[in-house]
C-alpha cells in the first residue's frame, strides 16, 4: 500500500494548460503503479489547455466546479461527479468558463520516456 496525501503531493508540467495547477496523486514520480497515472488538476477562471491530441487516452472527472472539454465533435460541461472518455488521438481543449476553480481528475496512461 502506498498513500499520496494531498500536501505531500508534487507538480507536474502539463503542457499547453494555462491558469492552472497540477499536481501528481499516483504514477509516475508519485508512486511505482505503471498501468496508469492519476493527476488533480485545478483550473483558475478561464484557466484551461488548448486544442491538442495525445497518443494517449484519459478520462477526466470533475471532483468540484465546472469545466467544458471541446472537441472536433462537439464540447461537453461537466459538474461534481461527471466524467468524460478521449480516445487517442481525440483533439480537446479544456474550458473553466465560470469564476470559480474548478478541480478535476485526470486518469490516463504514463507518457511514454
Amino acid at each position: 500500500m502506498q498513500v499520496t496525501r494531498i500536501e505531500a503531493a508534487g507538480t507536474y508540467a502539463a503542457p499547453g494548460h494555462f491558469d492552472v495547477r497540477t499536481l501528481r496523486l499516483q504514477g509516475a514520480d508519485a508512486s511505482p503503479v505503471d498501468a496508469f497515472t492519476v493527476g488533480l488538476s485545478v483550473f483558475l477562471p478561464a484557466g484551461g489547455c488548448e486544442m491538442s491530441t495525445t497518443p494517449l487516452e484519459k478520462v477526466y472527472v470533475v471532483v468540484e466546479g465546472e469545466v467544458t472539454i471541446v472537441t472536433d465533435s462537439g464540447e461537453a460541461t461537466l459538474g461534481p461527479l461527471d466524467s468524460i472518455y478521449l480516445a487517442p488521438d481525440e483533439a480537446r481543449a479544456i474550458e473553466n468558463r465560470t469564476n470559480k476553480a474548478a478541480t478535476m481528475l485526470v486518469v490516463m496512461p504514463p507518457v511514454p520516456a
